[in-house]
């Protein structure tokens, strides 16, 4: 487990924002409802979706490279 106050935590946490966002995108009602706002507290999550669409090999490169220094090296 890792612990959020941990800078392995926090970005563990923004990587899953970023891909759980990015997936949801995807989900037309989700999309309307969660991710319609572009601005204030609510545009974060739009924000984490444009982020996960558009660099989304970056990201799952991210995620592996976490998921492997998790896994094998904490």
């Amino acid at each position: 487990m890792t612990n959020v106050y941990s800078l392995d935590g926090i970005l563990v946490f923004g990587l899953m924002l970023i891909c759980t966002c990015a997936y949801l995108k995807k989900v037309p009602r989700i999309n309307n409802w969660l991710l319609s706002e572009k601005k204030g507290v609510w545009g974060v999550f739009y924000k984490a979706a444009i982020i996960g669409t558009r660099l989304h090999i970056a990201v799952a490169i991210s995620c592996l490279t976490m998921a492997f220094y998790i896994v094998f090296l904490k």
